[in-house]
């Protein structure tokens, strides 16, 4: 479903040059769940921004469903392909109602039956109809996740890309968030693609992952050899390790392997 062949991003020029991205290629079967794990600055949401269209300076090949995607996307890619954000108290318009957050891409796309897509959205995601006219300030944190996850559900895509949709939350919300997109993978058949530096979510969620460092895919493995503690690349050993819990000794050897 997608396929990313030598991806590279640069931010700024000459001496403010950042390579956030270098030569990343992985690829993501249709219905599967596909992890992109790595400390803050690795590159992997610089990695879901280019897929989705919100970077438009990049290198590489990016393909979905086996169609080619240029630089910017048109209307029918938004329609396959939406994106849960990490923060749902900055995704959400704060003057805008649900009702109004819910019938905006209904509208952008021009599609009929807006009240019954946007009362079976709610619904998908656990919310009643009583939420419809509420403001984001009125819902909790895991409410305006659901709400999130309802307003990338409404058109009806293939792919979501989920830039850690749990980590802003509190770890009982969190849980309640997985099982929910758990769920929804289940009943839709979607392929989803997430980031997080969480790697019990990644266990939890996701089939296969890549390991980013320093904007290099340094590993690829499936989560069988995460749960049994057997990756092959030393940054990814070390990443395993202090998902653990802290450990002095573990700290006091830890390598920059950025800078390697």
């Amino acid at each position: 479903m997608i396929e990313v062949e030598s991806l590279s991003v640069t931010f700024g020029q000459d001496a403010s040059e950042v390579r956030a991205v270098r030569e990343a290629t992985f690829r993501v079967g249709e219905g599967e769940s596909f992890g992109l794990v790595g400390e803050s600055g690795s590159g992997k949401s610089t990695v879901l921004r280019a897929i989705a269209g919100l970077i438009e300076d990049w290198s590489g090949a990016i393909t979905l469903d086996g169609e080619r995607q240029g630089r910017r996307r048109d209307r029918a890619f938004y329609k396959r392909v939406q994106m849960v954000f990490q923060d749902p108290y900055g995704s959400l318009h704060p003057r805008h109602t649900v009702d109004r957050i819910l019938v905006e891409p209904i509208a952008i796309h021009g599609l009929d039956s807006a009240d019954r897509r946007i009362e079976r959205a709610l619904d998908e995601v656990g919310l009643g109809t009583h939420f419809r006219y509420r403001y984001p300030h009125q819902l909790s944190g895991g409410q305006r996740q659901r709400i999130a996850v309802a307003r990338a559900l409404i058109l009806e895509p293939r792919v979501l890309l989920l830039d850690e949709p749990t980590s802003s939350l509190d770890v009982s919300v969190q849980a309640e968030i997985l099982n929910l997109l758990q769920r929804l993978r289940r009943e839709h058949g979607l392929t989803y693609l997430m980031v997080t530096h969480n790697l019990a979510i990644v266990a939890h969620m996701c089939e296969r992952l890549a390991v980013m460092n320093g904007g290099r895919i340094v590993e690829s493995l499936d989560v069988d050899a995460l749960r049994s503690d057997t990756p092959k690349h030393p940054y990814t050993k070390q990443l395993l390790q202090a998902s653990k819990g802290y450990d002095r000794e573990t700290a006091r050897n830890l390598v920059d392997f950025a800078e390697a």
